[in-house]
């Protein structure tokens, strides 16, 4: 798992996959990773597209690209409500604190349960993480 999020803060930027409510597939860049609890932890906006559409449609991929490696890391979305869980996260992203607050109803965060994350490269063979 650490090696999964060393992997994806180097690379600064993701790209989270959804699925939109008409059955449409949707990405969009993230930044936020972290692990809590043991857990990998994404966060966002309750008032975003992406948190309705994990909601309701809660598989979701993530892939990033860095010196010619790419990982692709999926799973299930599982909404954590605990404050700890938001006081953590904006811990590791104090940028964060100017849009969001820890329990003010709009801050997210997400756990991935059963996460599947496979490191591809060109030219070196493919590495299962989790």
């Amino acid at each position: 798992m650490k090696e999964v999020l060393d992997f994806l803060k180097m690379c600064g930027v993701y790209y989270l996959a959804t699925v939109d409510e008409d059955g449409h597939a949707k990405v969009r860049p993230f930044g936020t990773i972290n692990i809590f609890d043991g857990k990998l932890y994404i966060q966002t906006g309750k008032k975003k597209d992406v948190s309705r559409q994990m909601k309701k449609n809660p598989y979701i991929e993530i892939c990033a690209f860095k010196d010619g490696k790419w990982l692709r890391l999926s799973g299930k979305a599982v909404l954590d409500e605990r404050i700890e869980a938001q006081i953590d996260m904006l811990d590791h992203y104090p940028e964060l604190k100017g849009m969001y607050k820890a329990g003010d109803g709009n801050n997210e965060v997400f756990y991935l349960e059963d996460p599947h994350a496979v490191l591809y490269s060109f030219g070196e063979g493919n590495k299962t993480l989790l």
